[in-house]
């Protein structure tokens, strides 16, 4: 008997021993430990949108069109339904191997089976996006350039998710009879409100596309403030690698770049002579050229324009005039009215949006008469951008007052409102007198120009174009030039500065003033 009970135990201790070992294995094993946590629900997740990118009225400027996402638990139903509005076929044949919820883009919002749950997701650029410069692109989940980049963290810190939990078995399985729950992201409200005006801005992008390299920007006249923002060439969110391949540079905004400027300078030269004493008045005989040292300057007119007074030089964009007159304004005064004006800074638009400061010639530097001489009229060391160019031509029509350009007007959470608007900042440049006569010259080179082809069919427009040398040339040995303009209109209460920049596109009058015109006539329409 006694014996029969030492084996009884000795065979119970030996089967809890094999039971312990199998626990033990079984507690330790990846794949069982996986199955049990796996056990209870599963939360399928999709990300909402980034945070608004939003035009001065609140309008979208991204994530203005939307996809379909939808979380399906796949029963043979569900799969019936939804196969034939499956975006990706080939991804959804491989979740649904599974058997698990999975999630997969979609071509509609509305099915009947209660196995799928279909969210709106927010597309952050379309096809036809906007002021890509401006905005900037993303890569990674980071923004890389434009307003994307200076608000990062801000635009991905708004980021909210949608969900689908299910209660599921050990193979994560969805179980039958136990629902869902579904969490809503909701509708994206917090973002960046620009001064860009979606409608200006699809104007100006339209009138742009006929240069092949340029810029263009539309600025409110009185406050400055950036309506449109546009640099050509565009470029595609989609192949990034091609534009960084691209020679003509499409993800540079030229914009803020600094080029040759030309004869628009002759505006900072007719400025600085009206503070030498020198008048409307003034008299010169252009006859083709001038000899100043032992360098010879050529007016675009090889012929002269004859006897002209400062209207009359203007409105045919007389170099000669413009460097007799510069010969005789002190070098100081000269330098010190176009830093005034705006040249020679940086403007900070964005932490990431910075406009060049471009090149100013040194007070000893224009002491050298062929180096003033290239500079009264907007040749030899002057740089200067679109950017600066525009804010110049705001101070002539806002009657003195040089505005610094804004192109951020703050944050909204809501979408309606702005937190902390970033103010409008002016300074007094000019007296209304001063800024009366700059007018009046810009009204005559426009309108007494039987030649200009900036002259709007339905509006009253001032403005002065350029030629601006580059020094480089063609395989024709032709000098490849950029051709400006920069203006305002209404003429009577100034409303809208353009400026135009074409990029090796020749003269101004022939490549940048039908852009200007275009513009005007749509703004004025």
């Amino acid at each position: 008997m006694v014996k029969r009970i030492t084996k009884l135990t000795v065979f119970m201790v030996f089967l809890f021993t094999l039971l312990y070992m199998r626990l033990f294995i079984i507690i330790n094993n990846d794949e069982y430990t996986s199955a049990g946590k796996g056990q209870g629900s599963m939360s399928i997740k999709i990300d909402s949108a980034d945070g608004n990118i939003y035009d001065r009225d609140f309008e979208l400027l991204v994530n203005d069109t939307v996809k379909y996402a939808a979380i399906i638990n796949p029963t043979s139903e569900a799969v019936r339904e939804i196969l034939p509005y499956v975006e990706d076929q080939e991804e959804f044949y491989n979740s649904l191997v599974y058997g698990k919820p999975f999630s997969c883009e979609v071509s509609r919002s509305e099915f009947e089976s209660e196995d799928i749950t279909v969210f709106e997701i927010p597309e952050r650029n379309s096809e036809s996006q906007l002021a890509k410069h401006v905005i900037g692109y993303v890569q990674n989940g980071n923004g890389m350039t434009g307003i994307e980049s200076s608000y990062n963290d801000f635009l991905r810190s708004a980021a909210k998710e949608n969900s689908v939990t299910y209660s599921v078995d050990g193979r994560g399985h969805a179980l039958e009879g136990l629902g869902k729950e579904v969490k809503s992201a909701g509708e994206m409200t917090s973002g960046v409100v620009l001064t860009i005006d979606r409608k200006i801005q699809q104007i100006t992008e339209k009138a742009a596309a006929k240069m092949e390299k340029g810029a263009v920007i539309v600025m409110d006249s009185e406050s400055g403030d950036i309506l449109a923002m546009v640099s050509v060439p565009d470029y595609d969110f989609d192949d990034l690698e091609s534009a960084l391949q691209d020679e003509a540079s499409p993800l540079i905004n030229r914009c803020l770049y600094s080029y040759n400027l030309g004869s628009i300078f002759k505006l900072i030269t007719a400025q600085a002579a009206f503070e030498s004493g020198i008048n409307e008045d003034y008299s010169y005989e252009c006859t083709g050229s001038d000899k100043i040292g032992s360098q010879i300057f050529k007016c675009h007119d090889i012929k002269g324009h004859g006897e002209q007074d400062m209207y009359e030089a203007m409105t045919n964009s007389c170099n000669t005039y413009f460097i007799d007159v510069g010969q005789r304004i002190d070098s100081k005064v000269f330098a010190e009215t176009a830093l005034k004006m705006g040249f020679g800074r940086s403007t900070i638009l964005a932490s990431t949006i910075v406009s060049s400061s471009g090149n100013i010639p040194t007070e000893s530097e224009l002491s050298l008469p062929a180096e003033k001489a290239n500079f009264s009229f907007g040749q030899g060391k002057l740089l200067a951008s679109p950017l600066q160019v525009g804010a110049m031509t705001c101070a002539i029509a806002n009657d003195g007052k040089l505005p610094v350009p804004r192109l951020v007007r703050g944050i909204t959470q809501d979408g309606k409102s702005i937190s902390d608007e970033n103010k409008r900042r002016y300074t007094r440049v000019l007296d209304h007198t001063e800024a009366f006569r700059l007018q009046e010259l810009m009204i005559k080179a426009v309108n007494d120009n039987e030649d200009s082809n900036a002259r709007p069919g339905n509006t009253f427009a001032a403005g002065k174009t350029s030629t601006a040398q580059t020094g480089r040339y063609d395989k024709n040995k032709t000098e490849i030039c950029h051709g400006w303009i920069t203006g305002y209109f209404p003429v009577s209460r100034p409303k809208y500065v353009v400026t135009v920049l074409c990029e090796d596109g020749g003269f101004g009058n022939d490549c940048a003033a039908p852009v200007f015109r275009e513009i005007a006539e749509n703004l004025s329409a």
